[in-house]
């Protein structure tokens, strides 16, 4: 997300060394960018929307399984069975569906957390499937990739990276300084006369 609050330069000149007139000047300029979401804001969100699915779960689909007389509770292969594949097929729509049109689960609008791309347009329904269905999966089954938000530098999880997202907060900024060397026009042209 590329918004910016407020951007400030300052032009500070380069102290001069030993009677010489400095080379460069310094310009520093701030702004502010939204701050990243971190391991445990993640983690609890994520809770939270376990508890809503598996409540949708509960409340529509195993009365139609036992209404059908399917098996909820006996795996066929490897602990799946066919309530447990339903389930997971539910996640990954509510996890696709929330992210597409509000950018945020319920977990995440608890929290004050949202996705947003890289490139900061708005997500599209590659990034949603890339991101959702395919890294969300991986990351499930194997669990490891949640914990990569922890390692990298922009807490990006598994997922984050397959899609090229962020997980920033909504109303939280840090700030961030930018310090630019530039030549000053007069000493190159002194350099060119010498």
């Amino acid at each position: 997300m590329s918004e910016h609050i407020e951007e400030q330069s300052t032009h500070v000149q380069d102290p001069p060394v030993m009677g010489r007139t400095p080379a460069y000047d310094t310009v520093q300029t701030e702004h502010f960018r939204p701050k990243f979401a971190g391991f445990w804001t993640r983690f609890w969100a994520y809770s939270i929307d376990l508890i809503v699915v598996y409540a949708i779960s509960g409340i529509l689909i195993k009365p139609l399984f036992r209404a059908v007389d399917l098996s909820v509770s006996s795996p066929i292969f490897l602990l799946f069975n066919s309530y447990k594949i339903t389930t997971l097929i539910v996640l990954l729509v509510y996890f696709a569906l929330m992210t597409k049109f509000f950018q945020q689960t319920i977990g995440k609008m608890i929290l004050g957390i949202k996705v947003v791309p890289k490139a900061g347009k708005s997500l599209t329904w590659g990034t949603i499937i890339f991101r959702e269905v395919f890294g969300r999966f991986i990351s499930k089954t194997l669990v490891i990739p949640y914990l990569l938000t922890i390692f990298m530098p922009k807490k990006e999880a598994l997922h984050d990276l397959f899609a090229d997202t962020y997980v920033v907060h909504e109303d939280t900024y840090e700030k961030e300084f930018h310090i630019i060397h530039t030549k000053k026009a007069d000493n190159l042209h002194e350099s060119t006369l010498i």
